[in-house]
């Protein structure tokens, strides 16, 4: 292709655009007489958002989106027909006879790419769209301001400031969180954010329908499992849980800070806040990052613990052992963990050990009783032998109400200080032991039944088998715990290693 050809093409694409783009249009509503084209953008009343067909990443399909207007990176947060994409720029939205938002393309007129779909009976030409200050597209009739539609109702992948999460009980709209399929294809992804009602509501995400990483029951002040969110002087949370919805949304404090929180095709959730000074996103929340943020990594009755940096990360909690030794020196704590052989948990003495700032579990068989007192939850789970563990339900004003579990514990994992104090239901012998030797007991044990190394250069390594031995052999000897294996065969190191072992 010569020269004077590329020139000529390029300057017939120019008129192309420019033609296109001739009778752009900036709108600050939408009625049956004024609709958007594509090409038009409809601003926000302050101008820091704006709606208008878009093309996404590498594609050339055309989609109804919501981006921030005053940010140079395009970041769309919001899309209408993100699974009907337009394949030209033909497309126009506007109100049609029966107050709908009606999206079409090509010339046809009766068959829309996306529509609002209400079904309303109230005359179109006193009905109009906008864009609020909030980013909240709307459909509303004229002049009262009566709301009909709202685009909060049906997010994409992005919780925006005030735009819910949860499950409207009255007209049963499920607002969730769903990923792109790519970069360049917004249509819905394989991931979805959404608050589980099953139980106790806790914030689920879900991966092609299974769980893969679970934010975990709202304690009063934050998400169990994210304790890094909080309120602060950025923002303020907000969580429902009543008869008319179940619900969570955020604040801004400042409404001159740009912040949202958005959920990337590979399901990884983000919690990005605006730089004014150069433009660019800044994270500092994201989930899931490490194997603890994976569901149920460390499997049933099992506590991941990310800080483990050289050590295996899942440990049984007290009272349980693992259910395949083999699997563990391997690594693998998908099995999880089993009550300890002849233990037994129902009036024989049994009680509870507390394990320290973790996630607390799975609330899909748990139980809140907000009226109770921690001391009454204990007593009220330990009258009922199913009951397996329990904590506080709400932290707020100093802590109250009971949250306790009926069956396996599931996705434990060690929050470092912040997370709650979890009471876990254990045979009598278990809790004599917890009381002699301390909390931290618990964790060494089951570093030393996952196969860890010696405590000390030079010690021999021992295997599951005798380490198991060396436990179950151990008593009280003026107030410390000493081996009973005892003999003149025994390499001095391996007698002194049975002495610290028993010592915890």
């Amino acid at each position: 292709m010569g020269a004077s050809t590329k020139i000529l093409l390029f300057s017939l694409h120019s008129l192309l655009l420019f033609l296109h783009h001739s009778h752009c249009k900036t709108l600050k509503i939408i009625t049956q007489t004024l609709p958007l084209h594509d090409g038009d953008v409809l601003l926000s009343e302050n101008e820091n958002f704006a709606l208008g067909f878009f093309s996404p990443g590498n594609s050339t399909h055309r989609f109804i989106g919501i981006w921030y207007n005053k940010v140079a990176q395009q970041t769309v947060f919001w899309v209408a027909n993100r699974d009907r994409p337009i394949n030209d720029t033909s497309g126009v939205l506007s109100i049609n006879s029966a107050g709908d938002l009606f999206l079409r393309c090509c010339n046809n007129g009766s068959l829309p790419l996306w529509s609002t779909n209400m079904s309303t009976t109230i005359p179109e030409n006193t009905i109009i769209a906008q864009l609020q200050d909030t980013s909240n597209f709307i459909l509303l009739q004229a002049p009262s301001n009566h709301l009909l539609w709202q685009s909060f109702d049906h997010p994409t992948d992005t919780l925006m400031p005030f735009m819910k999460l949860g499950l409207d009980q009255r007209t049963s709209i499920d607002w969730v969180l769903t990923s792109w399929r790519s970069k360049d294809d917004p249509g819905s992804g394989n991931f979805t954010l959404r608050i589980n009602q099953t139980g106790y509501p806790q914030l689920f995400l879900y991966s092609n329908g299974a769980p893969h990483w679970r934010g975990g029951p709202w304690m009063g002040l934050r998400w169990s499992g994210v304790p890094q969110v909080t309120n602060d002087f950025l923002f303020n949370l907000s969580f429902v849980n009543n008869q008319e919805e179940v619900s969570y949304f955020y604040g801004l404090r400042n409404t001159s800070i740009f912040l949202r929180v958005a959920m990337d095709p590979s399901g990884m959730i983000q919690r990005s806040i605006l730089q004014p000074r150069d433009g660019r996103w800044n994270k500092f929340w994201a989930a899931p990052e490490e194997q603890c943020d994976h569901y149920s990594f460390c499997g049933a009755n099992g506590n991941c613990n990310p800080y483990n940096m050289d050590q295996f990360s899942c440990a049984c909690l007290p009272g349980f052992e693992p259910k395949s030794p083999a699997d563990w020196l391997l690594r693998d704590g998908s099995g999880g963990c089993m009550r300890s052989p002849g233990a037994s948990i129902c009036q024989s003495g049994e009680g509870f050990v507390m394990v320290r700032h973790v996630k607390v579990p799975d609330t899909s068989r748990a139980h809140a009783s907000m009226s109770l007192s921690l001391k009454e939850c204990e007593q009220k789970c330990l009258r009922d032998c199913s009951c397996t563990a329990y904590t506080i339900a709400d932290e707020s004003r100093g802590g109250f109400g009971c949250l306790a579990w009926y069956g396996d514990l599931l996705d434990i994992q060690k929050l470092s200080n912040s997370g709650q104090d979890l009471y876990v239901r254990v045979d009598a012998a278990t809790l004599v032991w917890s009381r002699a030797v301390g909390d931290h007991f618990w964790e060494k044990k089951q570093q030393l039944l996952s196969g860890e190394s010696v405590l000390q250069p030079g010690w021999p390594c021992l295997g599951v088998v005798e380490k198991r031995i060396i436990l179950g052999h151990c008593r009280p000897i003026n107030g410390q715990y000493v081996s009973r294996l005892r003999g003149s065969e025994m390499h001095p190191d391996r007698v002194a290693l049975h002495a610290r072992i028993c010592h915890g």
